[in-house]
């Protein structure tokens, strides 16, 4: 059986901007609904290709139709549209979904004209983007296909996101927690998977309008960053801190109402997550002469993050207490926030956790699919490998290099010398573009479209942050490091393993000089633990270059710059090198210098 998952709204963008103020331009140009748009191919229970849209329009976070995914994703098993059996669609807008959303809107304890405007507004988005009919003519729109309606799944946005985290995982039986801005009406769901069952504990849902994820947003706005996407920069300028002995926002901004629940303070303003600004000013003494300091922002960034840790923790223990299952599936955008992650794996009873490398929104294409599939009965084959996407061969590489004859100089290094070559350069004081095989999916570089450096140099934060990635100097750099010298480097903790850096763990003491400019300030690093079998190439360059240096680690960060998507093409890792300061770019067997 054949399935194709899918998000993406070509409509979204637009209406949005007509109805809410939202353009491609403005700050809130990532927090459409279908961001993150995607396409991934399941062929009888095997996940054979992924691609996200914004490796191929280059558009970050976009929200369009996965029209250049989805047609990459085909041809890359030899198929046409028609060959599917099933789309999977990683959202449901059903019609009692439709019912329920007018009623809330009508009951809502707001003036009459807002539950108006409000209501006239869902029907422009619903009629022109949410329902079955817009789906199916925005497939036809954009692929030419008209596609049967009986072979369009609408996968409810949560079961998407628990689909992906249960095709990674490798667990049975399992409980689960889905974190994020919003699915269709709700933004956090719990519950368990037994026997191949799933089971929503509807005691301890979450609506959207109390999401702490959409709180969290807010408070990245409200220090001067992009909400849904700038959100790691809050986690990461929480480490410059401590958090308050009196933390205001669980004072003044979330009540716990009973095991697992919570309740926002502003949930039913009219005016929307935007009446947090005001208060956030008012209960941290926030005025335009001090928001701009960088003392300030860490001292929300900090109360922010333990506010988060504190509402997942409260979610968890009542998790854990209405089930016995201590294995957990972890997924949902809130996910990404790897401090939180590890403090709720070492801090409460589960023994084991797990976050997917697609836990935002990226993975429902991937969960949609899985998903159907389970419906069908079709067994999803073990997966592990995050390089679902396009690979380029040497003759594609080196048609793309000549193109830039005047500016690149290049020489190809086969039978592996190109590794050897790379671990003598980065012994020095050198970046490096790291090109190699399938692209990886989801927002974290995982060591095929990578910029490498040396961490025992302590400055080379201050580089790449300045000179090549041209973004905050606060932002700290994760480590790769081989899955056996993990434990030797940090405090593992209960993991034994964390391939998609998705986890912080604290750097031994002994190593954080060693490793300096991959260890964040407080002393943690968020690392990808690498295996011969996961990634052979980067696995043999960390070994090579751990027997010159003595350094176990390298720096690894995505190779592109601030605002950009992660390079997929030859192309678009030429653009980038020629665009920083990177020393080399290294493309397959190719490594290729600037003129």
């Amino acid at each position: 059986m054949i399935i194709l998952g899918y998000n993406g709204f070509s409509r979204v963008a637009e209406l949005f901007g007509k109805l809410y103020g939202y353009t491609q331009d403005s700050v809130d140009r990532h927090s459409f609904l279908g961001h993150d748009a995607a396409a991934a191919l399941f062929i009888d229970g095997e996940l054979v290709a992924a691609v996200e849209e914004e490796r191929m329009n280059r558009q970050k976070k976009t929200t369009a139709f996965p029209a250049n995914a989805m047609r990459w994703c085909l041809d890359q098993a030899g198929l046409d549209y028609g060959d599917v059996d099933y789309y999977a669609f990683g959202w449901q807008f059903s019609a009692e979904f439709a019912d329920s959303a007018i009623v809330r809107l009508a009951n809502a304890p707001i003036p009459p004209e807002y539950k108006f405007q409000a209501i006239a507004g869902f029907g422009e988005l619903y009629t022109g983007a949410f329902s079955k009919t817009a789906i199916l003519e925005d497939f036809a729109r954009h692929t030419g296909h008209t596609l049967p309606e009986e072979k369009l799944i609408t996968v409810p946005h949560h079961r998407a996101h628990l689909a992906c985290g249960r095709t990674f995982a490798g667990f049975g039986d399992a409980a689960f927690i889905i974190s994020d801005g919003q699915a269709e009406q709700d933004s956090a769901i719990m519950g368990e998977i037994r026997d191949g069952r799933v089971k929503v504990f509807e005691q301890f849902t979450i609506d959207s309008a109390n999401s702490i994820a959409q709180l969290f947003a807010e408070i990245t706005r409200y220090l001067g960053f992009t909400p849904n996407n700038d959100e790691y920069k809050v986690m990461g300028l929480g480490g410059f801190g401590e958090p308050p002995e009196k933390n205001p926002f669980l004072s003044e901004v979330v009540s716990f109402d009973g095991p697992g629940r919570y309740s926002l303070a502003l949930a039913n303003d009219p005016r929307g997550p935007r009446a947090y600004l005001g208060l956030f000013d008012e209960i941290f003494g926030g005025n335009d002469g001090n928001r701009d300091d960088f003392d300030f922002k860490v001292r929300v960034a900090a109360a922010a993050q333990q506010m988060l840790e504190e509402v997942t923790a409260h979610q968890l223990r009542a998790l854990a207490e209405a089930t016995d299952l201590r294995d957990l599936i972890y997924e949902g955008g809130v996910a990404l926030n790897c401090v939180n992650n590890t403090k709720l794996l070492e801090d409460l009873s589960f023994e084991r956790v797990e976050v997917s490398f697609g836990a935002s929104d990226p993975g429902v294409s991937i969960g949609a699919a899985a998903h159907v599939a389970r419906e069908k009965n079709i067994p999803i084959a073990p997966a592990t490998s995050p390089y679902l996407g396009p690979e380029y061969g040497a003759e594609e590489i080196r048609g793309t290099l000549d193109g830039y004859a005047d500016s690149l100089t290049w020489e190809e290094l086969p039978d592996g010398a190109i590794v050897t070559k790379t671990a003598e350069l980065l012994s020095g004081k050198t970046v490096i573009g790291w090109f190699q095989g399938r692209t990886e999916y989801g927002p974290r570089a995982l060591g095929n479209r990578s910029i490498l450096a040396n961490p025992s140099h302590a400055d080379m934060k201050d580089v790449i942050n300045t000179r090549v990635k041209h973004r905050e100097p606060f932002r700290p750099f994760a480590p790769i490091v081989l899955e056996e010298d993990a434990h030797r480097v940090f405090v593992m903790g209960k993991k034994e393993r964390s391939p998609y850096m998705t986890f912080v763990f604290p750097v031994r003491p002994e190593y954080t000089e060693t490793i300096a400019a991959a260890t964040h300030v407080d002393a943690t690093s968020r690392i990808q633990t690498v295996t011969d079998e996961s990634n052979p190439p980067l696995a043999r360059l960390l070994r090579e270059f751990t027997a010159l240096t003595d350094v176990p680690c390298l720096v690894n960060t995505s190779f592109n710059v601030a605002g950009e998507p992660i390079v997929c093409s030859p192309k678009d890792a030429v653009e980038c090198f020629l665009g920083t300061d990177i020393d080399y770019l290294v493309l397959g067997d190719f490594l290729v210098t600037k003129r």
